[in-house]
């Protein structure tokens, strides 16, 4: 959790000069005021890249990918974070092949000077960045990617069939492994404070590697089971080869310095200051917060205000009040009425949370008072005041965790793939999670209220402890239908989508035969319907999916 302030301002100047355009690949922009990335020193080039990536898990896994998992949800122009109203022109890759793009400048400037560490962390920046891509649109540009430099004839690659990628994404963590194993004396031109995940620390990289590497085995367990376990059982067999990510003190997050809205959070009141603005539309999702409410879970105050004004049932007909407490006082005949629009009011003292794709949310809980859309509702749970700053101890872009590193092995025994009590495994995920919220005095009590229960509760806890990288939760439900959730009454269909669709100006029409091709691998399903005219739909199976009968 280190202070980016100088290394954002180096980061800024970078961004400008490093990133090529991918809007039009018949033409290389090159800034004739900057630095030549040629002779640019490879630390000056790794801020960028680790920035980029964990701006981009941070701004996915806590915007759209929080509304499909249903941590949150919002209350104003909403109908794609909360119904999934998306067409091919919703989401294009081209901010992720960006950051590739300048991963591969530092990949092959570290290679050719033999620096190992580097070679070794941009290994692991494209597994992750090439694990979030095919994750989300499925096959995708991967082998002949990130070329254009080269020619014309790099225009316009192949779409790689997503289990390659996944290989090709595992073969590159083992070498990083490898690369990253030495004694701390052996590797070159280490400059710490450029590195703004774990400042040079090699050890930690190489637990990066290693954790990530188990985290795309485990993606691959419904569809490649032998393969899956095979990898899990050797880096779990060999620790002192294979070292993981265990303890929360070694999870990779970048802190945000908050000098301007740029390097700040993105969910910030300070530098937007719009009463109707990016905090003030996001609330605390109902199915997140009854299961937290449940166990009384001491994360949900971390992450969540409580309810400024709390709703009362009293009895008599035709109440509207507040009494000396501060609650509003309201009688069944007016709570019937509201219910009519089939939203249930919620009676909780300190946290509520919103309907899930609801076509009227922004009224949740009676708000007849200040009923615009993405403005405060004073009778549900907004993000914790925390959200509000430019940068907070605990706003981090997090990027791979010991709370999932855990949970992985948990679920890794609990499928008879590696020795040892699932029960503990999991525990452990649980106790590194509330580490890592600063809650970690509550485990002990807190495990009595939770306990190890099964796959079920496993995914459970994943699920709440990825919140900020939902993409993540995500990609685990699609490949178990845990938990086991549902799309609310404003849904565009009747159940959550898969995939995002290929863009049709940046992933289609510049490169149609080969995006064609890839939308012809995917699997037609009864949900591809309405306004999705070809396969290229976000409720088509990946080739993942396909054959898992999962998660519908």
């Amino acid at each position: 959790m280190y202070q980016l302030k100088n290394s954002f301002i180096l980061i800024l100047t970078l961004l400008s000069v490093l990133v090529v355009s991918c809007r039009d690949l018949e033409e290389l922009n090159i800034n004739p005021n900057g630095v030549d990335p040629a002779i640019a020193d490879v630390n000056f080039l790794l801020p960028t890249i680790e920035t980029g990536l964990g701006q981009t898990v941070y701004n996915t896994g806590f915007g759209t990918f929080s509304g499909i998992m249903q941590h949150t949800q919002q209350t104003g122009w909403f109908s794609s974070y909360n119904n999934y109203e998306w067409t091919s022109l919703s989401h294009s890759w081209n901010d992720y092949y960006s950051i590739l793009m300048n991963n591969e400048e530092y990949f092959n400037k570290s290679a050719k000077a033999g620096y190992d560490f580097h070679e070794g962390v941009a290994r692991i920046m494209r597994a992750n960045l090439f694990g979030l891509i095919t994750d989300i649109w499925g096959d995708a540009p991967y082998k002949e990617a990130l070329r254009a430099e080269q020619g014309s004839t790099h225009f316009m690659p192949v779409f790689d069939p997503q289990q390659e990628i996944y290989h090709g994404i595992l073969a590159d963590l083992d070498t990083a492994n490898v690369l990253l194993s030495k004694s701390a004396n052996e590797y070159r031109n280490i400059v710490s404070k450029q590195d703004v995940i774990y400042r040079g620390d090699v050890t930690k990289w190489q637990k990066y590697a290693n954790s990530l590497a188990l985290r795309y085995y485990m993606r691959l367990q419904a569809k490649e089971p032998a393969f899956a376990e095979e990898g899990i059982k050797r880096i779990v067999g060999n620790p002192a080869r294979y070292p993981l990510i265990r303890a929360a003190s070694d999870d990779a997050n970048i802190s945000y310095p908050g000098t301007s809205n740029a390097v700040s959070n993105p969910l910030n009141t300070v530098y937007d200051v719009d009463p109707a603005g990016a905090y003030m539309r996001v609330k605390m999702g109902k199915t997140l917060v009854d299961v937290m409410r449940e166990n009384d879970d001491p994360r949900l105050g971390i992450w969540a205000n409580k309810i400024e004004i709390p709703l009362k049932l009293v009895s008599g007909s035709d109440i509207d009040r507040m009494n000396a407490n501060g609650e509003r006082e309201v009688s069944q005949d007016l709570v019937t009425a509201f219910e009519a629009n089939g939203m249930k009011v919620d009676f909780h003292p300190d946290y509520a949370g919103v309907t899930i794709s609801h076509p009227l949310v922004q009224l949740f809980n009676m708000n007849n008072a200040n009923s615009a859309q993405g403005t405060v509702n004073r009778h549900a749970s907004h993000l914790n005041n925390r959200y509000k700053l430019t940068t907070d101890p605990l706003v981090l872009m997090r990027l791979i965790s010991a709370a999932e590193t855990n949970l992985i092995l948990a679920e890794a025994a609990f499928r008879g793939w590696i020795e040892g009590d699932p029960a503990d495994y999991y525990a452990a995920g649980v106790r590194e999670s509330l580490n890592a919220w600063g809650v970690g005095a509550e485990f002990e009590e807190y495990i009595v209220r939770a306990p190890y229960n099964g796959l079920e509760s496993i995914m459970e806890q994943k699920w709440i402890a990825h919140w900020t990288t939902a993409h993540e939760s995500w990609f685990d439900w699609r490949r178990t239908a845990l938990p086991a959730l549902q799309a609310g009454p404003a849904a565009v269909r009747p159940v959550l989508p898969l995939r995002w669709y290929y863009h049709t100006s940046d992933e289609i029409n510049k490169n149609r035969a080969n995006a064609e091709a890839a939308i012809e691998r995917l699997e037609a399903t009864p949900y591809q319907q309405g306004t999705d005219q070809s396969k290229n739909s976000a409720w088509s199976k990946m080739w993942l999916l396909q054959g898992t009968g999962k998660p519908w």
